[in-house]
């Protein structure tokens, strides 16, 4: 009983020593495992780092583009503005030369029999005009002496 109790010492001892050697084969995995984690996480840790300063520095040309867009879309607000000054400006000045056109043509109309009989005295003095100067160039010839041509 004595091998007995002998056999089972040493194959606990075995068991005692497979079971260290395997604790410690995980133990060294672990380490490793641990060690690549944490290059891993320091390398993480650059790169985030990295990114949020080229981050933080496009979100900066951002905001100077947007402040940049802003003040030109105010420079186009004040430049539609103009247009559309301009553009009642000409309205308003159609609607003038439209009441203008409309009050002369009115008043043509209006004095149209006059305007008709202003022209008619007109041709009615030509006339008398064309006939006393005729008259007065044959009285002329007529007084000259035949002799003198």
């Amino acid at each position: 009983m004595k091998i007995i109790l002998y056999l089972s010492v040493a194959l606990i001892a075995i068991s005692f020593f497979l079971l260290v050697v395997y604790i410690a084969k995980t133990l060294t995995v672990l380490q490793e495992t641990i060690r690549r984690l944490t290059a891993t996480i320091d390398s993480l840790e650059k790169q985030v780092q990295g990114i949020t300063s080229e981050t933080t520095q496009l979100l900066k040309k951002t905001n100077m583009l947007a402040d940049d867009v802003q003040r030109k879309v105010e420079g186009l607000n004040s430049i539609v503005r103009a247009v559309s000054d301009v553009s009642s400006t000409v309205q308003s000045f159609n609607q003038s030369l439209q009441q203008i056109s409309t009050s002369v043509t009115k008043q043509v109309e209006t004095h149209q029999e006059k305007v008709v009989k202003v022209m008619q005295w007109g041709n009615a003095f030509l006339e008398i005009w064309e006939k006393w100067k005729e008259r007065k160039q044959k009285n002329m010839k007529e007084a000259q002496p035949h002799g003198k041509k």
